[in-house]
């Protein structure tokens, strides 16, 4: 990542009072640090387009929702993270203070152009689009259940609302210092002015506010699932959004009272409700 980050190599440094683990260390540790902030925005990113994708295709969301397409999926995360976080590989070093016994591990660019560069970079791969990614599945699945008028659409809502802002909350405040860093460095200015000191000292606090965005979710489905977790257990999320079916299910069945003797369309695509309660066991 462009920025300082929490690790235990980095933790072990800063308790000794100088960086003891050379410039490959450095730079693989900061590297880690860069594939998993990727790994875990892609996989939400990710997650949310299949739930937008169960609700909107059922019947192609049922095809794909295989293993071997859930291998090379996250096969395809891992990739594509190993591959975002490469700048980190380019732009760490060691170096000695002026006092020269102390090595500190930094982002060293050639110019102020190539830090924008990573700055920028960052935010709109690790950010930006993702986080439209997430908004739109989101608003889609919520809009949806909506116009359903299911009767735990409102659970669903919230449910919906607190993932986009909890999303937002933990990674928006780490990128807007990106976006500020990034906007001084195309004006020329330094870092070692006090409004540069000052998003320096920002970034230690934002780093670690931004990594917990990886356990929220699960605490936000627990809270929001509410009874609904207690009684569908591990299907509650399908449960949620099983309304999107519920009424063109009712209008099939009122369709068709009355001719219990007609034989079922072989080829009827399967319900939102089908389809999202036979995958509620991802993989299965």
């Amino acid at each position: 990542m462009a920025t300082n980050t929490t690790s235990p190599a980095a933790s072990s440094s800063a308790a000794q009072g100088s960086w003891s683990f050379k410039v490959t260390g450095c730079r693989m540790c900061h590297y880690v640090c860069g594939v998993s902030m990727y790994a875990s925005v892609l996989l939400i990113t990710v997650m949310s387009l299949d739930r937008s994708l169960a609700v909107a295709r059922p019947f192609l969301s049922q095809k794909v929702r295989t293993k071997a397409i859930a291998r090379w999926v996250l096969v395809g995360i891992w990739v594509v993270s190993f591959l975002l976080a490469t700048p980190v590989l380019l732009y760490r070093t060691v170096s000695l203070l002026p006092n020269k016994t102390t090595l500190v591990c930094y982002s060293k660019y050639p110019s102020e152009g190539h830090r924008a560069f990573h700055l920028l970079f960052e935010a709109i791969t690790g950010f930006l689009l993702p986080f439209l990614a997430v908004v739109a599945s989101y608003s889609d699945i919520g809009r949806r259940l909506q116009a359903r008028r299911f009767r735990r659409s409102r659970r669903t809502g919230r449910l919906v609302v607190l993932i986009i802002l909890a999303f937002a909350a933990f990674w928006l405040p780490y990128h807007f210092v990106n976006l500020a860093e990034a906007g001084r460095a195309l004006a020329g200015l330094g870092q070692n002015d006090p409004a540069g000191q000052r998003l320096k000292l920002a970034r230690y606090v934002l780093i670690a506010l931004a990594f917990l965005s990886s356990s929220v979710n699960p605490v936000l489905y627990a809270c929001a699932g509410g009874g609904l977790l207690r009684s569908a257990g591990v299907g509650f999320v399908a449960k949620m959004l099983e309304a999107t079916g519920s009424e063109g299910s009712s209008s099939r069945r009122r369709g068709t009272l009355g001719q219990t003797a007609r034989v079922p369309d072989a080829t009827q695509e399967p319900s939102p409700t089908e389809s999202i309660m036979t995958s509620s066991n991802p993989l299965a």
